[in-house]
């Protein structure tokens, strides 16, 4: 059966920045022979995992599929998978929280990830900069839906820091199409005029100066500047796939050759 980023990417969940020459994952019982072909990685169970039929494949359910990246990936990286797995109804919450119970590999690190999942975000680089917000100790709602006095819906926002009217969204490719940037700007101009205050990120601002967003959150919550915050965002950033280090290490986990 197909299972961990093989079984993900068949289901159309946003992956992390994953190798672009991963191998392909299959798992088998043990008492099944294990195929030996180059670029093939095999997993082997005592009891094989749940599967269903998937255009005309076996493969791992949503929840062990979750289970089976949870042995390999990082924290950050594996939150955005559980967030699009919930996101796209593969998965429900309680399920996952019963799996991550459970004293299997890969377990501890689902219960770390189930903690700071939500099924609200529409996006991989949402679910980044909702994490940073969060282990950085600012309080966020995702996905408010804003109206004017007459009931119309303006907006849906990324993100709301709770107690403000800021909010920080994330700034993904597309929104560069001109067409696109001129709706966005738009859109903010009748945010403002409704009191709301929109604030644009991109990847680049996300991964190399977080310093900027977490400056900007404190200075809506009123709060001093404490760089101090950032240190737990930085230390799960590096452990992830968005880093060279933590690409590296991936590489190294899913035995790819550097």
């Amino acid at each position: 059966m197909i299972t961990h980023l093989s079984a993900a990417a068949l289901r159309g969940w946003w992956l992390p920045r994953t190798p672009a020459d991963p191998p392909f994952f299959i798992a088998v019982s043990r008492d099944e022979s294990r195929p030996r072909r180059r670029g093939l990685h095999v997993v082997r169970h005592n009891v094989p995992p749940s599967a269903t039929r998937l255009r005309g494949l076996a493969v791992a359910s949503p929840a062990e599929t979750l289970l089976a990246c949870a042995r390999d990936l990082a924290l950050l990286d594996l939150v955005v998978l559980v967030d699009s797995a919930l996101h796209s109804g593969d998965c429900s919450l309680d399920r996952l929280c019963d799996l991550a119970r459970q004293p299997r590999r890969g377990a501890p690190r689902l219960r770390q990830a189930v903690r700071f999942a939500d099924a609200r975000s529409e996006s991989a680089g949402e679910s980044l900069l909702r994490v940073l917000h969060a282990v950085c100790g600012v309080p966020v709602e995702p996905q408010l839906v804003i109206q004017d006095d007459e009931g119309y819906v303006v907006a849906r926002a990324d993100l709301r820091i709770l107690g403000t009217r800021r909010l920080p969204e994330y700034d993904g490719a597309y929104h560069r199409d001109a067409a696109q940037y001129e709706r966005d700007r738009a859109r903010d101009r009748r945010l403002r005029a409704l009191g709301w205050d929109p604030y644009s990120y991109s990847a680049i601002t996300v991964f190399r100066t977080p310093s900027v967003i977490l400056r900007d959150a404190e200075c809506a919550l009123g709060r001093e500047h404490d760089p101090d915050r950032l240190t737990r965002w930085r230390e799960i950033f590096a452990e992830s796939s968005y880093s060279a280090a933590g690409k590296l290490r991936l590489r190294r986990a899913l035995g790819i050759p550097e």
